[in-house]
């Protein structure tokens, strides 16, 4: 029987690029039930100009998320930097039931009030440009497809149980668009200057659950490597689950690419 929780947040699915994993996503789903489903940015990664992968499997993750509105749980999409297309006006055609947002206030059953929002808006100017996501999305497909390239003939470094070299290069990559410290503290601050608790985010693939200048910072992770979501009991407690292990058993990324994009592709551009 599924895990039932008060509130549920996932951010940085990614699904339609090439790192996404649907299929621990879809099992996460499906042993987790909630009240309200807050979908915190970059669920979806189809406008970054390379080949959108998608298969049977990314839509069993869609039409399990559509079913859960459907049966009565809010669903919120909150757009992040990849999937800002959807920020546009009369760009989205998401299911009818969710809600889209850019950001919203989430009060939790303890009483205190959460900021939630992807975090790109704590991004310097310069990183919230499109083609910087754009850049960053090829460059991370690019080194993602050159260590599974190696991996399938070099497989020592799974063998002994080491991080390749090219993942630990793509971690400092992808460090190098997130401020750390620095980054949390403007996401903090927000949320401080709206008279809030904390902030719930997502955008920098470092989950996280602690204070930070008196305030609660609670990043949700990612479903490309760190395979973690956000809870919310019945009495306000916020928990990070880790379903990496559950992740690992699973076959890799899938690597299907239908002959077009998922109509929400082809009406926001």
């Amino acid at each position: 029987m599924p895990t039932r929780f008060r509130s549920l947040f996932l951010s940085d699915l990614h699904l339609g690029a090439r790192a996404c994993q649907p299929r621990a996503v879809l099992d996460f789903l499906q042993a987790h039930e909630a009240d309200a489903i807050y979908l915190v940015g970059d669920i979806l990664d189809l406008w970054h100009g390379g080949q959108v992968h998608w298969s049977p499997v990314h839509d069993a993750v869609m039409s399990e998320l559509e079913r859960r509105a459907l049966n009565g749980a809010r669903v919120v999409y909150l757009a992040g930097n990849h999937d800002a297309a959807l920020r546009q006006p009369g760009a989205a055609r998401l299911p009818d039931a969710w809600e889209l947002r850019e950001a919203l206030v989430h009060r939790a059953g303890d009483g205190r009030a959460y900021l939630v929002l992807h975090g790109d808006q704590a991004d310097s100017r310069i990183l919230r440009l499109h083609a910087m996501t754009r850049i960053g999305s090829r460059a991370d497909a690019l080194m993602r497809g050159l260590d599974a390239w190696l991996g399938r003939r070099l497989d020592a470094w799974a063998r002994k149980g080491d991080d390749s070299p090219i993942r630990a290069a793509i971690r400092a990559f992808n460090s190098l668009f997130v401020m750390g410290g620095r980054f949390e503290r403007r996401l903090v601050a927000l949320a401080g200057a709206a008279g809030l608790q904390g902030v719930i985010c997502g955008h920098s693939h470092k989950p996280g659950l602690r204070e930070i200048d008196g305030l609660r910072y609670a990043n949700c992770g990612d479903w490309v490597d760190s395979f973690t979501a956000l809870v919310e009991d019945e009495s306000g407690a916020l928990k990070l689950v880790d379903w990496s292990a559950e992740a690992a058993a699973r076959p890799g990324p899938v690597q299907g690419i239908p002959a077009e994009a998922p109509a929400m592709a082809r009406s926001a551009g």
